[in-house]
């Protein structure tokens, strides 16, 4: 089991930035495709990116796609989203998730260890 920790929330204008990050606090997590979701208020979760394990290809939800980009440092046991051109719309509470599998999925159940999420605020 990984210990998936987000970081990197917090309350941005619109039309701001923000990097999140994913680490997972124990053993390395490089075998792991690791996915991207959100929660925004009175809505379903719904996942936004995903990078394969290894040297990991992105995988991005299409009504995003030019604005974030997923990118992973395996020897900092960590995992970037960055988001750009940030929106109303955009805010919500994010959680990165590890699937013990090569192939990306945007699919919550396929997904095993879960961080607590990182709350995202787009706001002027």
């Amino acid at each position: 089991q990984l210990h998936l920790v987000e970081s990197g929330g917090g309350l941005v204008q619109p039309g701001g930035s923000l990097r999140l990050s994913c680490t997972n606090s124990g053993r390395s997590f490089d075998a792991y495709a690791i996915g991207w979701f959100r929660r925004a208020p009175g809505k379903d979760r719904e996942g936004i990116a995903c990078i394969t394990r290894g040297l990991g290809t992105p995988d991005y939800l299409d009504s995003l796609k030019g604005r974030i980009i997923l990118s992973r440092d395996n020897a900092k046991n960590t995992v970037f989203l960055q988001m750009n051109n940030l929106t109303p719309e955009d805010s919500g509470i994010y959680y990165c998730a590890a699937r013990s599998s090569f192939y990306c999925s945007r699919r919550a159940p396929d997904f095993g260890s879960w961080g607590q999420g990182t709350q995202v605020t787009v706001s002027s």
